[in-house]
């Protein structure tokens, strides 16, 4: 029974052996991997954020949008906002996408992610994921 033994267990560690072998060669070679469940465009497009800080101040800024998906944006702002914040933006769609027309999105969202101010300001990235409502806003066309 001792024997068995010995011989599953220097089974299993040359199996783990490999495994690690494996491991390591599979990190070493550079892979992009997205792990994003939806696409995301990099679309630089005008906003107006509105929230409200932790200490109850509430806030308007202008902001334009790194990137955007049907779940969420990225963008930079000043106002200093912590992660679960609320946020509501106001987003200027382009005009070839709307047949001339001054076409606003309304939707809202709550803080997911932040990252350090850049050096040169005080302006902070933030990550939004949106509410499932959202609202259209047309305007005259122009």
């Amino acid at each position: 029974m001792k024997k068995v033994e010995l011989i599953m267990k220097k089974t299993a560690a040359k199996k783990i052996a490999k495994t690690k072998k494996i491991r390591t060669k599979v990190l070493t070679v550079p892979v992009d991997i997205n792990r994003r469940r939806e696409w995301r465009f990099d679309l630089p497009l005008p906003a107006l954020v509105e929230g409200q800080l932790p200490y109850g101040k509430k806030f308007k800024e202008e902001a334009k949008l790194e990137n955007i998906s049907s779940r969420g944006a990225y963008f930079c702002l000043d106002s200093g906002v912590v992660v679960g914040s609320k946020l509501n933006l106001i987003i200027d769609l382009p005009k070839e996408l709307t047949e001339g027309k001054k076409v606003k999105l309304q939707i809202g969202g709550i803080t997911i992610r932040l990252e350090k101010p850049d050096k040169k300001g005080k302006k902070q990235g933030v990550a939004v994921r949106f509410r499932k409502d959202f609202q259209f806003v047309v305007g005259p066309k122009k």
